[in-house]
């Protein structure tokens, strides 16, 4: 007869071999892409299936940054029409971590951020937005969570869960955070939700399904929506710095036009019908600057405790020196590259 301990561990293993999350044990330490997991958002997409360069609706949904086997930037709106296009879903993150809090940074991609009129919007190829997690330690193996800031376009948004103890700081908080219970695994997740082209992500329901749309839930295996109106489709999480991943490219022109901008041109019919399109527009999470705020380009994700004492007031302590973060032996590089990049408009 198996042990609880011996039961436990054939359980977890089980569940992540179907793609689930499994709790962890009392007590136990968890691994970062284990807390990445845990408190990856349930992802409401909005799809719009018409127009030239929807796709069919594809042009909505997420992806990975190398989903036509490449890492050039330059060719993914022209790929993404391909019929051999994979569009298996997945999100990339990383996790940054104080003496008190935990910080996961959550990146989403489309190949094409589209339009389908020809009036006043602009096209480009590739489309990077995201949310930052605040969670603080609290002695329980995940945490609790105290805020999100999504990224929309070059404008942050911040949120807290109800019952949280931090408040508007030098931002206001622009809502509430809703939760929601994942069928694929025992845990409360933040929603969040991408609108249909241009993809600006908030908080669920400051941007909603209207119509068909992608219902995303995380898990270790990503799946392809099997329609526009998928309302149950798994995605998989990255890590931003694994081997050969969207960090370890950082430095590859064919992706990058500069640090933390990702390459992209007019090719493709990109403009096509439209206003224009515009080149080397979108940016990974080093990159992503709201101008109107105090932290500076890329800090959402390079240094979150800093971000977060700006935006929140919080009670007791946030500590702002990291035991872990995996961007900071780039920092100096990071700062000087943020200082003379051009100004990118998602």
């Amino acid at each position: 007869m198996l042990g609880k301990g011996r039961i436990a561990a054939a359980l977890s293993v089980a569940l992540v071999s179907i793609g689930l999350a499994a709790p962890a044990p009392a007590g136990a330490a968890i691994s970062r892409a284990d807390l990445a997991l845990r408190w990856a958002p349930i992802h409401y997409q909005d799809v719009d299936a018409t127009g030239s360069h929807a796709l069919g609706g594809k042009a909505d949904y997420l992806t990975k940054v190398n989903f036509d086997g490449d890492w050039n930037g330059r060719n993914n709106w022209d790929r993404a029409a391909d019929s051999g296009a994979s569009f298996s879903a997945a999100a990339y993150y990383s996790v940054a971590e104080t003496s008190t809090h935990w910080y996961v940074t959550y990146f989403f991609f489309h190949p094409r951020d589209w339009a389908d009129h020809p009036f006043f919007e602009t096209e480009h190829e590739n489309d990077g937005e995201g949310v930052l997690l605040a969670i603080q330690k609290d002695g329980s193996p995940y945490g609790v969570l105290r805020s999100a800031v999504t990224v929309a376009h070059t404008s942050f948004y911040s949120y807290t869960p109800s019952g949280s103890t931090w408040t508007g700081g030098r931002e206001t908080v622009d809502g509430t955070l809703q939760l929601q219970s994942s069928p694929h695994d025992s845990f409360q997740h933040p929603v969040t939700a991408q609108e249909v082209q241009g993809h600006g992500l908030k908080a669920y329901p400051q941007y909603a399904i209207n119509g068909d749309g992608i219902v995303y839930y995380p898990a270790t295996e990503g799946e392809t929506p099997s329609s526009t109106n998928d309302r149950d489709v798994r995605y998989e999480l990255i890590d931003i710095f694994a081997a050969g991943g969207l960090w370890a490219q950082r430095d590859n022109t064919s992706l990058y036009a500069n640090l933390g901008t990702f390459a992209g041109d007019t090719s493709g019919g990109c403009g096509v019908g439209t206003y224009s399109c515009g080149t080397n527009s979108a940016n990974a999470p080093w990159g992503w600057d709201d101008g109107d705020d105090l932290p500076g380009r890329g800090e959402i994700a390079t240094d979150p405790a800093k971000l977060s004492a700006e935006y929140f007031a919080v009670p007791g302590e946030l500590a702002r020196g990291y035991t872990y973060n995996p961007y900071t032996a780039e920092k100096a590089d990071l700062r000087e590259a943020a200082r003379t990049a051009p100004a990118v408009t998602d």
